[in-house]
């Protein structure tokens, strides 16, 4: 893996305590990367003064943004708002960037799509967002494409891991309380583990800071091996936290029909990771192994010499 050397200048990260940017930190020591990672009130993406003045404080030799303004249904009342961080950040980002030839990796998003096509969708089918996140998303994407002619533009999707708030978090939360757990059932994805992503990111970005002509930039799609539901994934998580001895709950599954939200999302939001594994020879890992990783970490070792516990 090309790798920043000890002692370069760092890689700053936009963001500090969000999942996706504390799996970055951690990707970076993992890698011998010096890694700067800034978040609100020091850069904040919805001040472009304050992106100029953390640029020019880091002097960094790449730009990972992994912020962004992620309350999907909240956006629907707060456009101006998501716009401001999903768009106009990184267009100032990606400027500044520009003006100063640092390269830049923006991390976007599988809902720039309508979840209409049949298979995985690839960097060059057409994006039609279906909520004000995902167009303040593809938005940003375009100002960044616009600005910076040596930015990567890395499209993720159902990130989770140990890190942050994440759908395996939220599972193991319902199921200490609940018996049962109302899933979606027709919603499709690839969940992507939060530090495999992230060390792709880190390794990503070095490529770009060592140059040469195959260095990454355009649109790249990360993505994890495994395409599922999310009914499928709820159980795959609850019955990997009973062999932990967790609390267990019935999935029950539900058309998105009859689970409304304030934005509607893409039922299919399965990202094709070829490219990137032709391209740059990255492979992210089924969803079964880091799964497990992540339990690990969350509820405990595996405890398979026990009975699941049967807390009903």
């Amino acid at each position: 893996m090309q790798t920043v050397p000890r002692g370069a200048a760092p890689i700053l990260v936009v963001g500090r305590s969000g999942q996706l940017a504390t799996d970055l930190v951690a990707a970076g020591r993992r890698a011998g990367v010096a890694v700067a990672a800034l978040g609100r009130p020091e850069l904040d993406l919805a001040d472009a003064d304050a992106v100029a003045r953390a640029l020019d404080r880091t002097r960094p030799a790449a730009v990972v943004n992994a912020a962004a303004y992620t309350a999907v249904d909240r956006a629907e009342s707060e456009p101006d708002l998501a716009a401001a961080v999903n768009r106009d950040g990184p267009a100032a980002l990606a400027a500044r960037c520009a003006r100063a030839r640092i390269p830049l990796v923006h991390v976007s998003t599988d809902q720039v799509f309508d979840g209409r096509k049949a298979g995985g969708y690839v960097e060059a089918d057409p994006p039609n967002p279906l909520c004000v996140y995902g167009r303040s998303k593809l938005a940003g994407e375009r100002a960044v494409a616009q600005m910076h002619d040596n930015a990567l533009i890395v499209r993720v999707s159902w990130v989770f891991g140990p890190s942050g708030d994440n759908f395996v978090t939220k599972v193991l939360g319902w199921a200490r309380t609940r018996d049962r757990i109302t899933i979606v059932c027709d919603q499709r994805g690839r969940p992507t583990y939060g530090p495999a992503l992230a060390d792709a990111l880190i390794a990503l970005a070095a490529r770009m800071v060592a140059g040469g002509a195959g260095r990454p930039r355009g649109l790249l799609h990360l993505a994890g091996a495994s395409p599922m539901t999310r009914d499928a994934q709820a159980r795959a998580i609850l019955a990997a936290a009973a062999r932990r001895g967790a609390r267990c709950a019935e999935v029950v599954p539900v058309p998105t029909c009859d689970f409304p939200t304030a934005a509607a999302r893409p039922l299919n939001a399965e990202l094709d990771p070829t490219l990137a594994a032709e391209r740059h020879g990255i492979r992210l890992g089924p969803f079964a192994d880091d799964l497990e990783a992540t339990l690990d970490r969350l509820v405990g070792p595996r405890a398979e010499r026990f009975p699941p516990v049967n807390h009903s």
